[in-house]
């Protein structure tokens, strides 16, 4: 994954929460404490979901090769390559990428660490794909555009690039305001901060456990930089 945004901007919600996020090392924004509970942070990791996004990518493949941006712990490019279709993956992460190589079958996948952005391998693919809202892990419209770029030399001619992205929800934000809470528990706090001036977001996170509390925030760009207005 790509790097987030900029200090000014981490530093500001950290003065805002009164804790200072947690900036990873070289694994970003997704190393081991993310990747361990990963799998199973959210419901659209259902069985059901999986197996009928790998059977579209699948489709989509055409018996040819797939390039998956962001592949993280395999959770789309096993059941893809359960269905005999040839996966290669890159990740900056290597907490995400080890738990791939911990499941069956994961020891196929080829990996290679780097910015999607800008990370090439070798060959070419009739499929590269980015799902769950990865493009957003590139937080300026020109690292994303460099994305673009980067699939167009690894794709044959006629090959298809699939991005699965979010809409952002400001029809839910109340006047005035720029925070959208998604998880509130005794034990848990989430919320999403859009900043409307520069059309970016970051989704937030405040724990408690054992006595001891923690804030981790994660810097979003939206997909292709439409207008918010």
């Amino acid at each position: 994954m790509a790097p987030g945004r900029g200090r000014t901007s981490r530093q500001a919600r950290a003065a805002a929460y009164g804790s200072v996020p947690n900036m990873e090392d070289e694994d970003g924004y997704f190393g081991e404490r993310v990747a361990a509970t990963y799998d199973g942070s959210s419901g659209v990791f259902g069985p059901g979901a999986v197996e009928a996004t790998a059977a579209v990518l699948a489709e989509l493949a055409g018996g040819g090769r797939a390039l998956e941006l962001g592949v993280g712990t395999g959770r789309i490019a096993l059941p893809l390559a359960r269905r005999g279709v040839e996966v290669h993956g890159i990740d900056l992460s290597r907490a995400m990428v080890a738990r791939l190589r911990a499941k069956p079958g994961g020891d196929a996948i080829g990996v290679t660490i780097g910015d999607f952005a800008t990370t090439t391998v070798d060959g070419t693919f009739s499929l590269a794909y980015l799902v769950f809202n990865t493009i957003m892990n590139l937080t300026s419209q020109e690292a994303q555009a460099a994305c673009f770029r980067n699939v167009a030399r690894h794709l044959e001619p006629g090959g298809c690039f699939v991005i699965e992205c979010r809409v952002p929800e400001l029809r839910r934000l109340p006047p005035g305001q720029n925070v959208l809470p998604w998880q509130v528990s005794p034990t848990r706090w989430a919320f999403d901060v859009y900043d409307t001036a520069t059309q970016a977001m970051s989704s937030n996170y405040v724990t408690v456990e054992g006595g001891r509390d923690e804030y981790r925030s994660i810097p979003f760009g939206t997909c292709g930089r439409p207008s918010w207005t």
